[in-house]
């Protein structure tokens, strides 16, 4: 689950990590008001509240010339700002050309910045442990510097049963160029940093960037928290961020029905159980040029109600033109899923071809129910086969 730059560097201040001083709002008048309150600083900074990065380079399709980051020399002109970005579209590279609704602003206060850096906590899948990355070159995109400049990404690999070691930060602090006072200010910050990550369940924590100001303070100026789904049971403070405005009806029909879902740009709809399955199902998609139409795991306890929903909501975007379901029955028995299938099928009078692949337990009756129940369904034996079969039906590849 993603969340809001101001509800992360919430998050941020309760593990002691600094930030600058700054508050949310939902209207022009409110945004002035927050401005007003905040301490004296050279800059009055707004901020467009979207679950998106790339936010300073983007532009609001309603004003081309706003950014979704503005920085203000005069704290007066908050309010007027921040009307313009209110319910107008932000377009930025990972939006797509269809951009985000403006629905809040951050307004924060300013400082005067002496260097940049970057310094995130994600998972390192090769050491199978969380790590810790910083560079000297924050303030810019770190995929770029990956490429182009990777001896400037320094890491640390994380025990996740001690946290970061004072030794690991002081010598990322140092990677940084940092020295003396800053130099423990900044290897503090990575310490907290780390424990923000491991004590929330996040699958990512990210600053960028993280700052060095004119005073030798390090300040964290930005604030990146991506959640893991299944440790928001244990975090019912952090669940309650969850912002349904980010969300597609789509997504949030899938949240009420307890499926994986995540919508994507294709034509071929995709019903799976197991997420690896449903990754290997649309990169078969792609391998035969189809595009596929969204991510959907409808997980090993599904019901025919939940796969009824499944179904609701593949064909409520318009763009599919083909619905492959892909099986592997264990905990969900095939015979179960076909029953399903043709509940949903009929109920919805299903009107896009079908290509269905099972195997696995009862998967000689859940064959049976679908050939027996008179819908016009396309059988695969192979995953391969299934792909090729639903990219041809949904017009071809790509």
């Amino acid at each position: 689950m993603n969340i809001h730059e101001y509800q992360a560097k919430e998050i941020f201040r309760r593990f002691g990590i600094p930030t600058l001083p700054g508050r949310v709002a939902t209207t022009a008048e409110e945004a002035q008001a927050v401005a007003n309150d905040l301490p004296a600083s050279p800059v009055t900074v707004l901020k467009a509240q979207i679950h998106a990065g790339g936010r300073g380079k983007g532009r609001f399709k309603e004003h081309p010339d706003l950014g979704g980051v503005k920085v203000l020399a005069e704290r007066s002109l908050v309010g007027s700002t921040a009307d313009l970005m209110l319910s107008s579209t932000l377009v930025t590279k990972q939006t797509g050309p269809e951009g985000k609704v403006v629905h809040q602003v951050y307004v924060e206060a300013g400082c005067a910045i002496a260097k940049e850096f970057y310094a995130a906590v994600t998972l390192d899948r090769r050491a199978q442990a969380p790590a810790i990355m910083v560079s000297p070159e924050g303030g810019m995109d770190i995929e770029e510097v990956a490429e182009k400049t990777p001896e400037l990404i320094f890491t640390e690999v994380v025990d996740p049963r001690y946290g970061l070691h004072g030794f690991q930060a002081r010598r990322l602090a140092k990677a940084l160029g940092l020295r003396g006072k800053p130099l423990k200010a900044a290897a503090d910050l990575l310490v907290k940093l780390v424990r923000c990550f491991l004590e929330s369940d996040a699958s990512l924590v990210e600053v960028n960037p993280l700052v060095l100001t004119e005073e030798d303070e390090v300040l964290a100026l930005d604030a990146k928290i991506g959640l893991d789904d299944n440790g928001l049971p244990r975090h019912p403070d952090l669940a309650a961020y969850r912002d349904p405005n980010e969300m597609t009806s789509e997504e949030q029909k899938a949240k009420e029905h307890d499926l994986s879902y995540i919508s994507l740009s294709g034509n071929v709809g995709c019903m799976v159980n197991g997420a690896g399955l449903a990754m290997a199902t649309m990169d078969m998609i792609k391998h035969c040029g189809g595009e596929p139409a969204n991510f959907l795991d409808v997980g090993g306890g599904a019901t025919e109600e939940r796969i009824t929903a499944a179904f609701q909501i593949i064909v409520s975007d318009p763009d599919v033109k083909a619905i492959l379901v892909n099986v592997f029955g264990g905990i969900l028995l095939c015979d179960k899923l076909a029953a399903g299938i043709v509940s949903a099928c009929r109920s919805l009078d299903l009107k896009v071809p079908l290509v269905v692949r099972l195997e696995g337990t009862n998967v000689e009756e859940g064959r049976r129910i679908l050939e027996e129940s008179g819908l016009e369904i396309q059988f695969a034996p192979s995953l391969k086969e299934a792909a090729e079969r639903v990219v041809a039906a949904a017009g071809g590849a790509a």
